[in-house]
């Protein structure tokens, strides 16, 4: 039983290899939705992700719905700065799926327009345009998902 983190269409190397970093460090699945904005083998993403990448569980898509269709029964949560909900007033059983979207867009409407009430949110200050780095809302909603588990797998 783990969480799964997912990243549709993730675009800077450096963020996606520490998020690999996070996957291994906390037993966490990582699905990657392409396109990609790099290559697998971009230096800055291996480097960012050092020498964890044989610690992760990581699935490739071709697109999103190829993966619902994976996993149509699964439970996925939908991390946006439009959600409807804060990521804390979610409860993820074992197996969720957190979808994140890329870096410059987000996800896209077609993914949003049918789960809203799936979506979640990391409270922010208003008014400015830009939001925290992929890497660091991956690790604010994953740990979130962990401890309401109890840190599965973890010490």
């Amino acid at each position: 039983m783990a969480i799964n983190i997912v990243l549709v269409e993730p675009e800077i190397p450096q963020n996606t290899g520490n998020i690999v970093r996070t996957c291994s460090l906390t037993n966490t699945i990582l699905h990657l939705v392409k396109p990609l904005g790099f290559s697998v083998e971009d230096k800055y993403l291996k480097r960012a992700g050092l020498d964890y990448w044989n610690l992760v569980e990581i699935y490739y898509y071709d697109n999103f719905k190829e993966l619902i269709q994976k996993y149509n029964n699964g439970n996925f949560f939908y991390a946006t700065t439009k959600g409807k909900n804060y990521y804390t007033d979610m409860s993820y059983p074992e197996d969720s799926f957190i979808v994140f979207g890329k870096e410059t867009k987000g996800l896209p409407d077609e993914i949003l327009d049918k789960n809203w009430d799936r979506t979640v949110k990391i409270p922010m200050r208003q008014g400015i345009k830009r939001s925290l780095n992929l890497a660091n809302s991956v690790n604010i909603i994953l740990f979130e998902a962990l401890r309401q588990l109890k840190f599965p797998y973890l010490e």
